[in-house]
């Protein structure tokens, strides 16, 4: 049995339950979690020592919080009050889970599944989404990486180039994989709305419902926005319910071409703000 997994942010108790709930045997079944591992949540190093014990049988996307713990850890960016990482960071052994970090995926296809952390812009199709996560993963196991990670955090460039190099170009692969929600019809993101699908601003679109969107024919799993909740559409699934806000941790199994939603409580371990 293969399931898709939401975001798990450090809510280990209720990734403990899920994985009751659905009997998962790491010698029978696999899970793939799309991103946002670490972060938020109580659990942040139980969570990874958890997903890490499972072997090939779990398959784990970075996301924005992810990334973020790389970037603290470097030095290349402050820890927010609401971080919960520092178990991460003050182990004996962090070198060795960031290091593990450092070789997780960006985009992979799964199940049929194109499965990402956040989404994608319409100028790509699936080919080149994960050629261009490629790049990324290229580089977190490169000797660049820390200096990258000093010049991450910017929301420009705003519309993709094939011309874009270096920095700007890794930033901006990292900003549509990790940090999507709306884009125009020329694929420029909007970075800094964070309501649910009815929130677009003038002009913008979600991505998936972009005009012309290139992976229309790729059946797509994200997680990173909870505003939207649970999404199903055929070729759509929306997996970050919400959990460290409260909410529930979902899962689909979709070997087959099934589409079994298991979801589980979750306590609040953030207050929205």
């Amino acid at each position: 049995m293969h399931y898709l997994v939401g975001d798990l942010q450090g809510c280990c108790d209720a990734f403990e339950r899920l994985l009751a709930q659905i009997g998962f045997s790491p010698s029978r079944d696999r899970l793939t979690v799309l991103g946002d591992l670490v972060n938020r949540g109580p659990a942040s190093l139980a969570t990874l020592r958890r997903l890490r014990g499972f072997g090939d049988a779990a398959t784990c996307l970075l996301g924005n919080h992810d990334l973020h713990l790389l970037a603290v850890a470097c030095g290349g960016r402050k820890a927010h009050r609401s971080d919960t990482i520092a178990d991460v960071l003050d182990a004996p052994d962090r070198d060795a889970w960031l290091e593990w970090l450092r070789q997780r995926r960006m985009a992979v296809v799964e199940s049929g599944w194109l499965c990402v952390h956040a989404g994608v812009v319409p100028q790509w199709d699936r080919d080149e989404t994960l050629a261009r996560a490629a790049e990324v993963e290229a580089m977190l196991k490169s000797e660049a990486l820390n200096d990258f990670l000093h010049v991450m955090y910017a929301d420009e460039p705003v519309r993709w180039s094939g011309d874009l190099e270096g920095n700007e170009r890794l930033r901006f692969i990292i900003n549509v994989l990790t940090r999507i929600r709306f884009v125009d019809a020329s694929g420029a993101l909007d970075l800094k709305t964070k309501e649910g699908a009815g929130g677009a601003p003038p002009g913008f679109y979600p991505w998936f419902d972009a005009p012309g969107r290139r992976t229309q024919d790729a059946p797509i799993a994200f997680g990173h926005w909870s505003t939207l909740g649970l999404v199903t559409r055929p070729d759509l699934l929306a997996l970050d319910t919400g959990c460290v806000w409260g909410g529930s941790l979902t899962a689909v199994r979709v070997d087959g071409g099934r589409r079994e939603v298991v979801q589980v409580s979750c306590e609040q371990a953030q207050q929205p703000g």
